[in-house]
């Protein structure tokens, strides 16, 4: 006993050493206490979220955005296999006109039956509810609004498929003698066809958008396989262009007979060339023609008044009438 009185009053005599043991306590259990409180922060944030991530999906495939989403996406899906079984004239026809209008995507023929329809019948719905109330007694008036609305709704994505293939067309003519230019400097350079119709999709970016998009499909199928002929044939009925298809059969026979390709591509750019010369200068010589209109509406009766008024004035005040 008196050993360990004697031990321990030697170790509370030394206070440098009480002191450096009492700090060395307190960090330790500063580091512990902090590991301890961060792990339980943690945890609990985890729990926290996971949670509020389980209330927000329960909540999500309950409400009413995604069960119509997801409805849409079924009646998609269906219906593109629907269409995609079939092959007659009519769908083929569907396809081509929705890719020269630049809609890509597979369920383009689904999207654009499911919207026909949805057009047609919401169209004519909501004429049958909002007519009575513009006018109450508009009797066969009433019936003859709903159909019309209906056949509009009905007719209306035809229209836009139309409109987007004018539009386009409009495009590829402005830049396909640009793009006969620049594959003929491609060839005379030494370029390859494939590598030139690369080259020329990147210079068109800015410029044409839709013909360089034209031109990288192109590009893809001849890498995914497909031979050249092919895939310039593809590639004039996408554009829709009399000049992409005698492009296409003009590359074609130059393959076939084995003649310069460069040589042909040279000859039929400077046919190019004269041709949107041509029709600049068409547009400009039906310029007076289509002026004479306006001109005659909207410039010779105010003409005619300016004229005449002081006249008519002068007579009327001289007591002439």
């Amino acid at each position: 006993m008196g050993q360990i009185v004697s031990a321990f009053g030697s170790v509370f005599s030394d206070g440098n050493s009480l002191l450096v043991g009492l700090l060395v306590f307190l960090a330790a259990g500063t580091l512990a206490f902090s590991i301890m409180a961060v792990a339980r922060v943690r945890g609990s944030v985890k729990r926290r979220t996971s949670r509020l991530m389980e209330d927000d999906k329960r909540k999500s495939t309950r409400s009413l955005r995604h069960s119509s989403m997801k409805a849409v996406t079924h009646l998609l899906e269906y219906t593109t296999k629907h269409y995609a079984a079939t092959e007659d004239d009519n769908m083929k026809v569907l396809r081509g006109r929705l890719v020269q209008a630049g809609i890509y995507d597979t369920r383009g023929v689904a999207m654009f039956f499911v919207v026909r329809t949805g057009l047609a019948i919401g169209v004519a719905v909501a004429l049958f509810l909002v007519l009575p109330i513009i006018r109450p007694n508009s009797g066969s008036f009433f019936w003859l609004m709903v159909i019309a609305g209906g056949i509009a709704g009905y007719v209306a994505p035809s229209m836009y498929i139309d409109r987007r293939i004018a539009a386009r067309k409009l495009e590829h003519g402005s830049g396909f003698p640009d793009f006969m230019d620049l594959l003929v400097v491609c060839a005379d350079s030494g370029l390859s066809m494939e590598a030139a119709l690369e080259r020329v999709g990147r210079e068109l970016g800015e410029s044409y958008p839709s013909l360089c998009a034209n031109i990288h499909i192109t590009n893809l199928e001849i890498r995914a396989g497909r031979n050249l002929k092919e895939a310039l044939e593809r590639f004039a009925e996408r554009l829709a262009l009399d000049e992409a298809r005698a492009f296409a059969t003009l590359i074609n026979q130059s393959i076939d007979l084995g003649s310069s390709i460069t040589d042909a591509l040279r000859v039929y750019s400077d046919d190019m060339r004269h041709k949107r010369l041509s029709r600049a200068e068409e547009k400009a010589y039906a310029l007076p023609a289509k002026l004479a209109v306006p001109m005659m509406v909207c410039i010779f009766p105010v003409l005619f008044v300016v004229i005449l008024l002081p006249v008519f004035v002068k007579l009327s005040v001289g007591g002439y009438f």
